[in-house]
C-alpha cells in the first residue's frame, strides 16, 4: 500500500468488514496495516511523506472548493451586476439613502490564532477557488513550511486583508454613485455612501497577553496611518496627479511614517521615551489630525468635476469618511479583572469595596458625576503598570496625536456586570475621551448569558449610562461564540445569544433609547464549532444575529447596527485576493438584502411559538454538553494528547506551562476555545457542535423533527448538525484510544508476525497497563454513539435532508479516514522509537520514562530536546583546548551517539513533522481550524 488509492481501495474493504461485527474499526485497521509496512521496512517515511503530499493537496483542493461554494460567482463585472440588482429602481433618493448610507455590515479583523494556512498555501487556495472546478486547479507544489507567525505577521496580514476589502467597498460604492448620478443627476452628490465598515483588534487586544506593550499599539496605529494616506494619495495621483491635496497628502504620509518608525521598539529610556514622544506630540504642518477638511475638499471638487472624475473624487472621500486616518476603526480589548484591578486602585486601595455589590454602583455614580478629565502625556503612559489604565492612556494619546476622528472600541471580555462597564465609562471620562470612545461589554460566558438580561436592564437603568449612549449615538455589546460554544456547546450558545440579544431590544425600548442604535459585534469564529455557519453567507450572518432577534429591534424602532469577525488567516482567506474580496462583500449584500426583506414580510416562526418543544430541546442539549464538559473521562481524552495534534497557528500562547507530567491531568479551562475545537476537529468528532441534539429529542422525536423541519431556524439547525455529522467519526475517536490499548501492544507480535518488535511492544503494554486513556477514549465513545444513534434518527425523520448520500461527501470522509490511518501509523512509529531508546542517566529530574510519556503525550519537542541532550551529537575534543599539561587521559574513542540520533530521535521528529501536515489536512476539511 504505497499509494493513496492502495489506501483507499482497502480501507473499502475494511469497511464492509463492520457488517459482520460492529466493533471492528476500520480507521484502526488501516493503520496497524500501514505501521507493520513502516516497521517492516516495506514503507519507508519517504514514502509515508509521498503519500501525506497527495492527501495534503486533495485537502487544499477541498478547501478551494468549499471557498468557491461560499463566495461564488467571483468574477468582478458579474458581482458588481449582482450588486447593481439589488439597487431598487422604485426607491426615492431618501430611501437610497437610507439603506446605503450606514453599513450592511461592520466587519472586523481579529488575531485570532487561525492562521493554518501559510502564505504561499493561502494564495493557492484563493487563486483556485477563482476557477469553475477547484478540484481540478493545481494547489500541490505549494511548500508546507511557512515563516514564523509573529504578532508582526499577523498584522501584517490583517492590514493586507483590510486593504483589499477596501479596494471592494470603493468598487460597489462606485457603482452606487453611478446609479445616483444616473437616477439623481442634481443631487446625487449629497449621498454619503457607507455599505461597510472595517475595523481590527490586532495590536491592540491586551486580554490574556502580556507581549502586547503599549508601543506596540501606538506603532501599529501610525503605521496603519502612514499607509491609508499612501492609498489615499494613490488614489488621488491617478484622479489627478496635480490636485493640490496631493502635496498634503504626501507630507501627512511621510510625517507618519516617521513617527511610527520611533516607537517600533520599546521606549524604556526615559530619554528615547522623550525624543519619541516630543516629536510626536509636537506642531508640524504636516501633522494631520482630521480629514474632514480634505473630505470636504474633495467633495466641492466633485461638484465642479464632469464625468469619471467626479465619481473617482467622491469614491475617494466616501473611503476617507468610512476609515479615517487609518486602515480602519480599532478595538482595544481588556479583561473586566484588569478593569476591576484598576478602578480598586484609584478607589479602593484597601479593597474594602465589594465590586460586585450596590454600594459599589453608588461609588460610581459619584465618581461619573465628579469626575474632572485628566491631562495625559507619553510618560504618564510609560510609568503606568495598570494594564485597563495603560490601554485608555493609549487611548487618548492616539485620538490626540494620531486620529482625532475615528472613534476606538473598548470591547471588555469576560464582563458579567454593570459596574465593570460603568468602571470603563469613568476611565474614559477622567481622561477626555468618552465622546469617541465604545464601552462594549463581551457576553461569552455562561454566567453572562445566564443573567446578561438583567445585567443590561440595570445598566441602561442608570442615567449616566443612558447620557452616555446618547452621547455616542449607539448602545454597543459583544456576543461570543468560542467560549460560549466550548461550555454550553454550539446550538445552546447560539440561542442563548439570540436571547440576550432580544433582551437587548426590550431594555433600550423601555429605557427610552430606541433614537440611538444597537451595535452588537457577534464575534464568532470560523468553524462551525465557533459559530460560523457553514451552510452560506444567509447563514453565517443570520446564525449570529437570528431574523428574530433582527425583528425584535425592527419592531422597537432601533437602527441595528450588525457587526461580525473575520477571524485571522482562516478570515482573512476571504479576501485574499481582489476578486475573493468584491465577491465575499457581494454576497454579504445580497445576504442582508434577501434578510431584509424578510423582515418586512413578518412571517412567523414556529420554533418561538413552539416554546414547550424549542425551549426543552435547548435546555437538554445544553445539560448533555455541560456534562460533557464537567466529565472527568471527556476531559481527559480531549487533553490525553496536549496540544501535540495542533499546529502552531498564532503568536498568542494556547495554554499556560506545565511539568512534565501535567498532561495527566490538565484541565480543559487550561487550553482555549480555539485549541479545544481543533482537537475535536483533529480526533475525529466535534462533540460541541453535535453532542445533546440527539438526546434532547428524547420521547418527543417525531414532533421535534416536525417542528425542526417546518421552522425557519429550526432548519438551521439542522443544516449545522448535518454538516457537521457529515465530517464526524465515531470509529476514528475509538481509533485514538486503541494506541494505548496495552493488550494491543502485547498482541501485536503474537504469533511471531514482528519478532523484531517484540521487546519494544511488551515494554510498551507493561507502561501502559497503568495508563487510563484507553478507557477513557471508550468510555467516551460509548456515551457519543448512544446519542448518535438517536441524532440518526432525528435527522432521518426530519424534512429537509436528502435521502441519497452525497458522493463529494463521501470522498471528503474517507479521505479525513485516510489521513487519520496514516497518522496513527506514525504515532505508532514515534511510540515505538521512543521506547526503543537506550537508557541514559537521569538528568535535571528527567528519566527516560519521562521522555517516552512526553512522546505518548505528544509533548515531543520537549522529549527531543532531553533526548539530544543525553545523546549529543557533537562534544569538546580535548584538542580543542591549549592547555600545557600532558594527559594520557581519555584513552578510548567516545561513543558516537550519531547512530542512536539517525535511528531513533530524527524519525521522531520527521514523524512528528508529518503529523502536523495531517493536521491541517485535517482541519482544511473541516474549512477551518478549531
Amino acid at each position: 500500500m504505497k499509494t493513496v488509492e492502495a489506501l483507499r481501495e482497502r480501507l473499502q474493504v475494511l469497511h464492509q468488514r463492520t457488517a459482520e461485527t460492529p466493533l471492528f474499526n476500520p480507521v484502526f485497521q488501516l493503520s496497524h496495516d500501514l505501521s507493520r509496512q513502516l516497521e517492516g521496512g516495506a514503507l519507508s517515511l519517504d514514502g509515508v511523506e509521498s503519500l501525506v503530499a497527495e492527501l495534503e493537496c486533495e485537502a487544499l483542493q477541498s478547501r478551494a472548493a468549499r471557498l468557491r461554494r461560499l463566495v461564488a460567482p467571483t468574477d468582478p463585472a458579474q458581482n458588481l451586476q449582482r450588486v447593481a440588482a439589488l439597487l431598487n429602481e422604485e426607491d426615492g433618493f431618501s430611501e437610497f439613502r437610507a439603506r446605503w448610507e450606514k453599513p450592511l455590515l461592520h466587519a472586523v479583523f481579529t488575531a485570532h490564532p487561525t492562521f493554518l494556512l501559510n502564505p504561499v498555501q493561502s494564495d493557492a487556495v484563493a487563486t483556485a477557488a477563482l476557477a469553475d472546478d477547484p478540484l481540478a486547479a493545481t494547489v500541490c507544489t505549494v511548500p508546507a513550511d511557512g515563516p514564523a507567525i509573529t504578532l508582526d505577521f499577523e498584522h501584517v496580514e490583517a492590514m493586507d486583508a483590510i486593504e483589499r476589502a477596501g479596494a471592494a467597498r470603493d468598487r460597489i460604492v462606485a457603482a452606487l454613485l453611478g446609479h445616483a448620478r444616473a437616477r439623481w443627476p442634481g443631487r446625487w452628490l449629497d449621498f454619503r455612501p457607507l455599505p461597510f465598515r472595517f475595523a481590527t483588534w490586532v495590536g491592540y487586544d491586551m486580554d490574556g497577553r502580556t507581549d502586547i506593550g503599549w508601543h506596540t499599539s501606538i506603532s501599529y496605529r501610525l503605521a496603519e496611518k502612514a499607509r491609508r494616506l499612501a492609498g489615499y494619495l494613490a488614489s488621488l495621483q491617478a484622479i489627478d496627479a496635480a490636485h493640490p491635496l496631493v502635496a498634503t497628502l504626501e507630507a501627512a504620509q511621510a510625517h507618519a511614517a516617521e513617527m511610527a518608525s520611533l516607537f517600533v521598539r520599546p521606549l524604556d529610556a526615559p530619554d528615547a521615551l522623550a525624543a519619541a514622544a516630543n516629536r510626536l506630540t509636537a506642531d508640524d504642518p504636516a501633522k494631520l489630525l482630521s480629514l474632514a477638511p480634505l473630505i470636504a475638499t474633495l467633495e466641492a471638487d466633485a461638484k465642479a468635476a464632469d464625468g469619471e472624475k467626479a465619481l473617482a473624487l467622491a469614491t475617494l472621500a466616501a473611503a476617507m469618511r468610512a476609515d479615517g486616518l487609518g486602515m480602519g476603526w480599532i478595538h482595544f480589548r481588556v479583561n473586566a479583572s484588569q478593569l476591576h484591578n484598576a478602578l480598586r486602585r484609584r478607589i479602593d486601595p484597601d479593597a474594602t469595596l465589594d465590586l460586585s455589590s450596590k454600594s459599589a454602583i453608588s461609588r460610581l455614580r459619584e465618581l461619573l458625576a465628579d469626575v474632572k478629565p485628566l491631562r495625559v502625556n507619553f510618560a504618564a503612559l510609560a510609568i503606568e503598570t495598570s494594564t485597563a489604565m495603560r490601554q485608555f492612556l493609549a487611548m487618548a494619546q492616539i485620538l490626540h496625536h494620531i486620529d482625532a476622528d475615528a472613534p476606538i472600541r473598548m470591547l471588555i471580555a469576560e464582563c458579567e456586570q454593570p459596574q465593570t462597564v460603568l468602571a470603563a465609562l469613568y476611565f474614559a471620562r477622567l481622561f477626555g475621551i468618552d465622546d469617541k470612545v465604545d464601552v462594549s461589554p463581551l457576553f461569552e460566558t455562561e454566567t453572562a448569558l445566564e443573567h446578561g438580561g438583567r445585567f443590561l436592564e440595570a445598566l441602561l437603568a442608570e442615567e449616566s449610562y443612558r447620557d452616555y449612549a446618547t452621547l455616542r449615538g449607539r448602545v454597543s455589546i459583544q456576543t461570543g461564540f468560542s467560549d460560549a460554544g466550548r461550555f454550553i456547546g454550539q446550538l445552546p450558545a447560539a440561542l442563548a445569544i439570540e436571547r440576550l440579544q432580544g433582551r437587548l431590544a426590550e431594555a433600550m425600548k423601555a429605557s427610552g433609547l430606541t433614537d440611538v442604535a444597537a451595535l452588537i459585534f457577534n464575534t464568532h469564529g470560523e468553524s462551525m464549532g465557533r459559530g460560523a455557519h457553514p451552510a452560506g453567507f444567509a447563514d453565517r450572518l443570520t446564525w449570529p444575529l437570528s431574523r428574530w432577534a433582527r425583528a425584535r429591534f425592527a419592531k422597537a424602532g432601533i437602527t441595528l447596527e450588525p457587526e461580525a469577525s473575520f477571524q485571522g488567516g482562516d478570515g482573512y482567506l476571504f479576501f485574499r485576493n481582489d476578486d475573493l474580496a468584491l465577491a465575499t462583500l457581494t454576497r454579504i449584500a445580497e445576504a442582508e438584502a434577501a434578510i431584509a426583506g424578510e423582515l418586512v414580510e413578518g412571517a412567523r416562526d414556529p420554533f418561538y411559538d413552539r416554546t414547550d418543544l424549542s425551549l426543552d430541546f435547548y435546555r437538554s442539549i445544553r445539560r448533555v454538553q455541560r456534562e460533557h464538559l464537567e466529565s472527568a473521562t471527556y476531559s481527559r481524552a480531549v487533553t490525553a494528547f496536549g496540544l501535540g495534534l495542533l499546529k502552531a497557528t498564532g503568536s498568542r500562547v494556547s495554554r499556560r506551562q506545565s511539568d512534565v507530567g501535567s498532561d495527566r491531568t490538565m484541565s480543559l479551562r487550561q487550553i482555549r476555545a480555539i485549541p479545544h475545537n481543533a482537537i475535536l476537529q483533529q480526533i475525529g468528532y466535534p462533540v460541541n457542535v453535535i453532542a445533546g441534539a440527539g438526546t434532547a429529542a428524547g420521547d418527543e422525536m417525531e414532533a421535534i423533527a416536525e417542528l425542526l423541519g417546518h421552522s425557519g431556524r429550526g432548519s438551521q439547525l439542522v443544516r449545522l448538525l448535518r454538516s457537521a455529522n457529515g465530517l464526524a467519526s465515531i470509529k476514528t475517536v475509538a481509533a485514538y484510544g486503541e494506541l494505548f490499548n496495552s493488550a494491543y501492544w502485547a498482541s501485536r507480535p503474537y504469533r511471531g508476525t514482528e519478532t523484531a518488535l517484540e521487546t519494544a511492544c511488551l515494554t510498551m503494554a507493561e507502561h501502559l497497563t497503568k495508563d487510563d486513556r484507553a478507557g477513557v477514549f471508550r468510555r467516551l465513545v460509548s456515551r457519543l454513539r448512544v446519542d448518535w444513534m438517536k441524532l440518526h434518527r432525528l435527522l432521518a425523520l426530519t424534512a429537509g435532508g436528502s435521502t441519497e448520500r452525497d458522493p463529494a461527501a463521501d470522498a471528503e470522509r474517507r479521505n479525513i479516514g485516510l489521513l487519520q490511518s496514516v497518522r496513527l501509523a506514525l504515532l505508532m512509529h514515534m511510540f515505538l522509537r521512543a521506547v526503543q531508546v537506550p537508557p541514559f542517566a537521569r538528568s535535571n529530574d528527567v528519566s527516560r520514562d519521562d521522555v517516552l510519556e512526553m512522546v505518548l503525550s505528544l509533548r515531543v519537542e520537549d522529549a527531543l530536546a532531553q533526548m539530544r541532550r543525553a545523546y549529543p551529537v557533537v562534544e569538546p575534543e580535548i584538542s580543542d583546548f591549549a592547555v600545557d599539561e600532558p594527559t594520557d587521559f581519555p584513552d578510548s574513542q567516545g561513543e558516537d551517539y550519531g547512530a542512536i540520533r539517525a535511528r531513533f530521535i530524527d524519525p521522531i521528529e520527521r514523524a512528528h513533522a508529518l503529523n502536523l501536515r495531517i493536521a491541517v489536512a485535517i482541519a482544511n476539511y473541516f474549512g477551518a481550524h478549531g
